[in-house]
């Protein structure tokens, strides 16, 4: 295993430690808000690690905003009983950057419990995936995540399926250079060398809706 990866390995086990933190704490409850619960873990990671900095906007998103993709910024909504939401955090430990996403259920609801399940579940499958290819295009990557949604009955979310990570700051991921994502626009190899001729490492992204009941989830870490 190279350095590179053993590092961001490490920044991924902090970000668990702190995300497992997020529940001990009692922060995802109902009459939170969205922007509430945001400021309560940023001063939690920063309780718990010193963080201050992230590498991307940190994202609280429940009820119908569980349907946008990263990019949007939608209302700040408030977390109700029996509610899904999911967050998506890009700490940076060290210099090394993570990037975690989960979702999570209040109450029994057996369809959002299964949309939560799904997600871990695909996410899962497109590893194994990625782990048997030695060749595999972003493109080929993003749609095969497109076919996982259909496989577990749900529609994909996001308009890509990760991007590369890395040692902050790693390559700017610039919206048009589709290389850096996966995304069904990037036609290079994921396997192949960045601009200072290294291994690139990926975030795998899982992003399910069902936009007539208007709920999604969201699954992200490292292809490790």
């Amino acid at each position: 295993m190279n350095l590179t990866l053993s590092n961001l390995i490490e920044a991924e086990k902090k970000a668990l430690q702190l995300f497992n933190e997020i529940e001990n704490e009692n922060i995802l409850i109902a009459g939170n808000s969205e922007k509430k619960i945001n400021e309560l873990i940023f001063e939690l990671a920063f309780k718990m690690f010193g963080i201050k900095k992230y590498w991307h906007k940190r994202i609280v998103r429940c009820g119908k905003n569980t349907l946008h993709p990263y990019n949007e910024n939608p209302e700040n909504l408030v977390l109700k009983n029996d509610d899904i939401l999911f967050l998506d955090f890009g700490p940076i430990f060290e210099e090394w950057e993570a990037d975690f996403g989960r979702t999570y259920v209040l109450g029994n609801d057996p369809y959002k419990r299964k949309l939560k399940n799904d997600i871990e579940n695909a996410w899962e499958d497109g590893k194994k995936y990625f782990n048997n290819q030695t060749e595999i295009t972003g493109a080929e990557m993003y749609l095969y995540c497109n076919k996982l949604a259909n496989k577990y009955g749900w529609e994909f979310g996001g308009e890509i399926a990760g991007h590369i990570i890395g040692q902050y700051p790693h390559e700017k991921l610039e919206k048009e250079d589709k290389t850096n994502y996966i995304h069904p626009e990037n036609h290079s190899n994921m396997f192949g060398l960045n601009k200072k001729g290294l291994k690139k490492n990926w975030i795998l992204e899982i992003h399910f809706v069902d936009k007539k009941k208007e709920i999604g989830g969201f699954f992200e870490q490292l292809l490790a």
